[in-house]
């Protein structure tokens, strides 16, 4: 399952440019514009991979990703230095994303209402596709129906493939919480993709 998720919704890459981080984020920190400015040109491409990962919507993704650069003058007053500027700017992406992601599964499921089925095409790549993308399709539902905080760790995990150290940091929770939350979200997965003929 986990090849399937990292090329249906990876979207990367996780490396950036260099920059002075110290000087950005007293520069932030001082309230000045333009440091918001320079911090989304750096850092926005990040957080809208992580946005459309964890919501598989690009509207809401950019909605999501619009707040956190907003957001950015008053939560750089708790950065402490304890994580890269990127890592802090994915865990206030994960803080804002809750009705990102009921906005977009409510589009989602409305959208599917209204799609009509495709002509059928019997040949063996069409079949594949067809399944890839039934599959896909199977498995946005199913995170529609995870908790939030076990749906951002399962995208930072499974799809970012950040270690359960690093997602402790852009979640705030202890490393055991987080294993236990990937834990009890591939479960679910597994369960509810397995109800509708997915094995």
């Amino acid at each position: 399952m986990k090849e399937i998720l990292v090329n249906r919704f990876s979207l990367l890459p996780t490396t950036g440019p260099v920059v002075d981080k110290d000087e950005l984020v007293l520069s932030l920190q001082r309230g000045e514009r333009e440091a918001v400015a320079r911090a989304y040109e750096l850092f926005h491409e990040r957080v809208r991979s992580f946005a459309r990962r964890l919501l598989h919507d690009e509207s809401a993704a950019e909605d999501l990703v619009h707040e956190v650069f907003v957001t950015l003058p008053s939560a750089i007053r708790s950065f402490r230095g304890e994580s890269a500027l990127p890592t802090f700017l994915i865990g206030i992406a994960v803080r804002h994303a809750r009705h990102h992601v009921r906005a977009a599964a409510r589009r989602r499921a409305a959208m599917e209402r209204l799609a009509q089925a495709p002509a059928p095409d019997s040949s063996p790549d069409a079949e594949d596709r067809a399944y890839s993308e039934q599959l896909a399709r199977a498995l946005s539902r199913a995170m529609d129906r995870l908790p939030d905080d076990q749906r951002a760790v399962f995208v930072l995990c499974e799809m970012d493939e950040r270690t359960s150290a690093e997602v402790a940091v852009i979640v705030g929770a202890p490393e055991g919480t987080v294993r236990t939350r990937l834990f009890h979200a591939k479960r679910k997965l597994r369960e509810i993709l397995e109800r509708e003929g997915f094995r």
